[in-house]
């Protein structure tokens, strides 16, 4: 950070006082002060225009800078791709979207194609599409239903919301697509409220898919769709016995297995995908984030050979193949910059890095348990961590959601960039979220703990 604009900061402040609309943002407050503008990255680091540093705990403010910001070797790759071909549609191929589509397939055992499209939330779109056009060409159109968790997030759509378990998040936008189902979630700290046996609990909560597969009818269910590691419901780890059962119950009724790893997938758990830490052989896979670490937009769904299959066994019939397109799919600077992010994680140990690193930051928020009653549980996965707060460890009682957001408001005082479980959970908005880089060192996160630890001093005392 050299202190420099190319513009004049205020009059570009004003621009996005006036006309920009901002995601996640209540604008009010905009009427009497400055909006933040984030002018430059590098590493872990990102300035304001009023040239503060911050450390990003969270890898863009949504879990998406995997390796970092201010990575040449990325930009000068999407500069080059663009000046030789920056778009074709994608009913033909390119270069970069050949070649990274190996190179994912390479990482995905038993997977084998790749539908580009341009975000986590289309990615989704696709494979719903999928599920129900396969209802249509091989059951009558019966079954046609899928169906998601509670406190999972799928994206911003309709069609997605209609599969999002966030009450919160999903208030107002309805109503909602027919035929999606919730089930019950995972969440190991809270099964009591559920109901649940003290013993085998991650049996127990996937067993609770098969009653709602039953109830529903087999016959009618196409598809499940999970996130391997729930993300903004409040970075939900799935406990011991869980996966395996859900994968023996989709064999079991023929429901195809959605993973959506927009969040976990390319890195941020510690394997190439979260799936992976957990040993289940899924049928779809769709990501976006972290695939070229937000250098380009890019999002993929991934399938299995047997699922591609089924859009090509009868080529007289004009309703046959997959009829869908994704315009920016066509753009070649994501598969050009996802080449990129997946050489430098692989050159740089960043898995390795990211295990490591997990495991270390783990421990240090056990530390900061031991040291505030107001944290209740601590949990992740690799770089993908949270901590829940609650009011009292025995009941559990959630903490208001204002006074999480005092701690966030107060880390970024400091200059520390940390998430929280946000507008997607009525009374249980209680979740402090962090995702640095792949690349964070043990002086960055400790920086993050110390930053957490004053904040939750200044709080709650």
């Amino acid at each position: 950070m050299d202190g420099k604009f190319d513009n004049d900061i205020q009059a570009v402040v004003d621009a996005d006082r006036a006309h920009v609309w901002h995601h996640l943002s209540q604008h009010k407050p905009y009427e009497t002060t400055d909006p933040r503008i984030i002018v430059e990255g590098k590493g872990m680091r990102v300035w304001d225009q009023k040239g503060k540093e911050h450390l990003d705990a969270v890898s863009g403010g949504v879990w998406t800078v995997n390796v970092g910001y201010g990575r040449e070797r990325i930009a000068n790759a999407v500069r080059d791709q663009l000046i030789k071909l920056n778009y074709f549609a994608g009913s033909a191929g390119s270069i970069p979207g050949a070649m990274f589509s190996e190179r994912l397939i390479e990482k995905m055992p038993g997977l084998s194609r790749v539908y580009y499209c341009n975000s986590g939330s289309e990615a989704n779109e696709k494979a719903f599409k999928m599920v129900r056009q396969i209802a249509h060409k091989r059951y009558g159109g019966k079954k046609h239903k899928i169906l998601y968790r509670d406190r999972d997030y799928h994206g911003t759509t309709i069609g997605c919301l209609s599969a999002g378990g966030q009450d919160e998040r999903n208030a107002q936008y309805g109503p909602f697509a027919p035929g999606f189902v919730r089930v019950p979630h995972c969440l190991e700290y809270r099964a009591t409220d559920q109901g649940a046996p003290v013993e085998n609990y991650g049996e127990w909560a996937a067993d609770q898919i098969e009653a709602v597969i039953l109830a529903e009818g087999p016959d009618t269910v196409g598809a499940i769709c999970l996130e391997p590691v729930t993300a903004g419901g409040g970075v939900i780890t799935p406990p011991d016995g869980y996966w395996p059962r859900v994968q023996e119950i989709c064999r079991k009724y023929d429901v195809l297995l959605h993973i959506d790893e927009v969040v976990c997938g390319v890195g941020r758990t510690g394997t190439w995908f979260g799936y992976q830490q957990y040993g289940v052989q899924p049928d779809m896979v769709t990501m976006a984030k972290g695939v070229a670490s937000g250098y380009a937009a890019i999002a993929c769904l991934v399938t299995t050979e047997a699922v591609f299959d089924m859009f090509k066994d009868d080529a007289t019939d004009p309703l046959n193949y997959f009829r869908d397109i994704s315009t920016f799919g066509g753009c070649t600077a994501g598969p050009a910059a996802a080449l990129e992010n997946m050489a430098i994680i692989e050159e740089e140990g960043l898995l390795e890095n990211t295990t490591k690193m997990g495991h270390y930051m783990l421990d240090r928020l056990a530390e900061l348990k031991d040291k505030h009653a107001v944290i209740g549980d601590v949990r992740g996965k690799g770089l993908f961590l949270g901590a829940e707060l609650v009011v009292d460890r025995s009941t559990r009682a959630p903490v208001p959601e204002k006074q999480v957001q005092m701690v966030t408001a107060d880390c970024m005082a400091q200059g520390l960039i940390i998430g929280a479980t946000n507008r997607s959970l009525p009374g249980l908005n209680n979740t402090l979220c962090f995702s640095p880089a792949l690349i964070a060192t043990k002086d960055d996160i400790n920086e993050i703990i110390d930053g957490v630890d004053g904040a939750l001093t200044r709080v709650f005392g």
